[in-house]
C-alpha cells in the first residue's frame, strides 16, 4: 500500500472525538446519576471509599489531593462517612491536629461491593474487545491521563508547589519494596515471574552494599513507610559512562510527577560528574519512553530476547555526556527511620 499524502485528521477534529467519547465514558461508567458502582453513595464519596482502601492511614490532606478536593469539601465528605459508620478516624501520635484514615469493618464491606460491581462492568466491556486491542487501550489511557495530570486546573495550586519528597542511599525494606514493584509490573506488562524478580533483588541488594560509593545513588520516594519509587545511578569514574538502573513508579503515584522529579535527579547527578548514560529498557512501555526522550535520551540498537522468561524487545537508549556542573540539585530527604 502506498501512504504517500496520507492526511491525518486535524487537531480541531481530534480534540472534538476526544471530548464527546470522554462525555460518553462519563455517561456510560455512571457518573451522571446521583449514586455510584451499585452503590447510594454519591461518586465523590465512592471513590473516597476506594482511595482509603488501597492506603490505609492515609491522611484528609493526602486523600484531599488524590481526589482535588478542597480542605472543607474533604471535611464535609469524611464527616458524612464516619457518621455512616464507613471511616474511622485515628490521632496520629507526632501531632495531635492530624488524624489518619481507614475504612471500618462496614465500609471494607463496601469497598468489596464496589469492587465487584467495578470489575464486573470492566470484564463484561473487555470481553467485546481482542486481547491485542486491550493492551493498545491501556496504553492509550495511560497517555491520555497522564497528558491531563501535568496542567489540570482542578488541582490544587499548593499541590503544585510542595516539592515531591525523595530518600537518598539505602532506606529500610526498601531493597524488597523495589523488587516486589518491578515483579508485579513486569509479570503483568511482560510475563517475567520468579527469575526476574530474584535476579531485581540480588543484584539491587549487591548494589546497595557498594553505597556510598564514587558515581552511585539510588532514590527512593517513601510513603508510609513502603518505597513506592526508585530509580538509580550506576555509574564508573574510570570509563566515564553511568547505567541508570530499577527505574520504577508504583501505579498508585503514576501521573503525579513522581518519575519526572526522580529522573531530573538521577540526571543531575550524571551530568555534575560529566558521565555519558545508557539504561536498557522493553518495547510497548511508552509513558516511560516519553519521559526517557525528554530527558535526552535516544534509542541506539533494539532486539527481541527471552532472557526473562519471556518473548521481549529490549531496547537500549543512550544519552552523551554533558559539561560537569558544580552542584548536583539538593535532595528533599525525610527523617531516617
Amino acid at each position: 500500500m502506498d501512504y504517500d499524502g496520507l492526511q491525518l485528521p486535524s487537531r480541531e477534529h481530534t480534540i472534538r472525538q476526544l471530548r464527546e467519547l470522554s462525555r460518553k465514558l462519563v455517561r456510560e461508567l455512571g457518573f451522571m446519576r446521583s449514586t455510584l458502582a451499585g452503590s447510594d453513595m454519591a461518586p465523590s464519596a465512592v471513590h473516597a471509599i476506594i482511595e482509603i482502601g488501597l492506603n490505609p492511614g492515609i491522611q484528609a490532606r493526602d486523600l484531599g489531593e488524590l481526589l482535588y478536593l478542597d480542605k472543607s469539601n474533604t471535611s464535609r465528605q469524611l464527616a458524612k462517612l464516619e457518621a455512616l459508620g464507613l471511616v474511622r478516624r485515628t490521632p496520629l501520635e507526632a501531632d495531635g491536629r492530624a488524624f489518619s484514615l481507614a475504612l471500618t469493618e462496614a465500609g471494607q464491606a463496601l469497598r468489596k461491593k464496589i469492587d465487584k460491581f467495578a470489575t464486573d462492568q470492566v470484564s463484561a466491556a473487555l470481553r467485546r474487545i481482542v486481547p491485542e486491542d486491550q493492551q493498545g487501550l491501556l496504553r492509550a489511557l495511560a497517555l491520555y491521563s497522564q497528558a491531563l495530570s501535568r496542567e489540570n486546573p482542578n488541582a490544587a495550586a499548593s499541590q503544585e508547589k510542595q516539592p515531591i519528597p525523595l530518600c537518598l542511599g539505602y532506606q529500610p525494606g526498601c531493597i524488597g519494596d523495589i523488587a516486589s514493584l518491578h515483579a508485579r509490573y513486569y509479570a503483568e506488562a511482560a510475563g517475567f515471574g520468579v527469575f526476574f524478580e530474584h535476579k531485581v533483588g540480588s543484584e539491587l541488594g549487591a548494589f546497595a552494599q557498594l553505597l556510598p560509593a564514587a558515581g552511585k545513588q539510588l532514590w527512593t520516594h517513601v510513603e508510609q513507610g513502603r518505597t513506592l519509587a526508585s530509580i538509580v545511578i550506576d555509574g564508573d569514574p574510570a570509563s566515564g559512562v553511568a547505567h541508570l538502573r530499577w527505574f520504577i513508579v508504583d501505579d498508585s503515584l503514576r501521573g503525579a510527577g513522581v518519575g519526572r522529579r526522580l529522573l531530573e535527579e538521577a540526571m543531575a547527578f550524571v551530568d555534575a560528574h560529566g558521565f555519558a548514560c545508557y539504561l536498557w529498557t522493553f518495547q510497548g512501555l511508552d509513558a516511560a519512553r516519553h519521559l526517557y526522550l525528554a530527558a535526552g535520551f535516544t534509542l541506539a540498537e533494539e532486539s527481541p530476547g527471552e532472557q526473562w522468561g519471556s518473548r521481549v524487545v529490549e531496547q537500549r537508549y543512550v544519552r552523551a555526556a554533558r559539561s560537569k556542573v558544580t552542584e548536583v540539585t539538593e535532595v528533599t530527604e525525610p527523617a531516617r527511620r
